[in-house]
């Protein structure tokens, strides 16, 4: 397993490629993980209706082939892409969207903050409030897209949607819970719980 800590990047380039990489990897290429940041952009999942889309103003909407609703993303959002083969390294979606999941639930008690996951709406929520949002594709057997983590993020834009499509769902980041940590420091901070909950190793971390 490589981790890779990409900064910030635009979105649909990004998104074009983990595609890339999902399609043309094969039964050898390492699985990675990449940390990334991305400016301002609303994404809106395979099946989301444009009626959660609210006010969107001057950002930019993006149809992606995720499942789920409709999103935001920008600067102080750690995004979390795992690329795994999950037929290789059995595991299964459910096993994954919960590695996420747990990831963060553990992240946050570290600093005595109380998260959970529900069964019934995907992410990682404190008092009611999202944390951490959940959205996955599976193509050749393999994932990408993955998770959003409000660590210390401008809240605004999500007043502009409802957010995964629940209105008036409230959103929180790590800074409003008394939790003052960078992006990468996040990351390095997440990365070990979510590997133990999959049962994988982590072989290098680099930039990109």
């Amino acid at each position: 397993m490589k981790t890779v800590f990409r900064g910030r990047q635009d979105y649909v380039p990004l998104w074009r490629e983990m595609q890339d990489f999902t399609d043309t990897r094969d039964e050898s290429t390492p699985d990675e993980i990449w940390f990334v940041e991305h400016p301002p952009v609303f994404t809106m999942g395979l099946n989301a209706s444009k009626e959660h889309l609210l006010a969107p103003g001057d950002i930019p909407v993006v149809q992606i082939d995720r499942g789920g609703q409709v999103t935001y993303h920008g600067p102080g959002q750690l995004m979390v892409y795992p690329l795994i083969d999950l037929k290789r390294a059995n595991i299964g979606v459910r096993k994954l969207v919960t590695a996420l999941e747990q990831s963060v639930v553990d992240l946050a008690a570290e600093f005595d903050v109380a998260a959970v996951a529900r069964a019934d709406a995907p992410g990682v929520y404190v008092a009611g409030d999202k944390l951490a949002s959940v959205g996955l594709r599976i193509r050749r057997g393999s994932s990408f897209h993955g998770m959003a983590l409000n660590v210390d993020a401008d809240l605004e834009p999500f007043t502009r949607i409802n957010p995964c499509g629940y209105a008036e769902l409230k959103m929180t980041d790590l800074k409003h819970l008394g939790i003052g940590l960078s992006l990468e420091d996040a990351a390095q901070r997440l990365l070990p719980h979510f590997l133990r909950h999959l049962g994988l190793e982590i072989e290098e971390a680099q930039p990109k």
